[in-house]
């Protein structure tokens, strides 16, 4: 579903809208998408990490919290600053470029997911802002993608934003 909401939210953007940044502090949707688009690669590399015989395993307390980790994910209503490496450096020459980047790194995530025989939920992800099992890392990257679709449909309804 967030394939395509991400997917529809840049379709038709025109190079000025690509560009458009509502404030100084804030990002464009060329931004929004870079980051979307690496941040794909890191959470399922956090997630592959989990899978290792040596990650602690996970007891059945952090299956209860996939709700919570989608909520927390998506919610744009606190902000987070993202991590250097995820930050938007202009890797892209275009919207063309990231969408098609995006969309195989989506496509052979979800192919994983639909054929992995690996038990994403018995073992943990941890690290100082995070204890999750692979299942909701993968998980993090949908409601991830969501949040900064939100961020781009905010950047479409800021003022001053070019019709064309």
């Amino acid at each position: 579903m967030t394939r395509k909401l991400f997917l529809d939210s840049v379709a038709g953007v025109s190079a000025s809208q690509w560009s458009f940044r509502p404030a100084p502090d804030r990002w464009s949707i060329a931004e929004c998408a870079e980051h979307i688009t690496v941040v794909e690669d890191m959470l399922m590399g956090l997630a592959r990490t989990g899978l290792s015989a040596n990650a602690p395993v996970a007891g059945p307390e952090i299956r209860a919290n996939d709700e919570k980790v989608l909520a927390a994910y998506a919610d744009r209503s606190s902000k987070a600053q993202a991590p250097e490496p995820a930050r938007p450096t202009g890797r892209f020459s275009s919207r063309d470029d990231v969408t098609a980047a995006f969309r195989q790194k989506r496509d052979a995530n979800i192919a994983y997911v639909q054929t992995t025989q690996d038990d994403l939920r018995a073992h943990l992800v941890t690290n100082p802002n995070l204890k999750a099992d692979p299942y909701q890392v993968i998980l993090m990257m949908s409601a991830h993608t969501e949040r900064h679709v939100k961020q781009i449909l905010e950047v479409k309804s800021s003022a001053g934003y070019p019709a064309r």
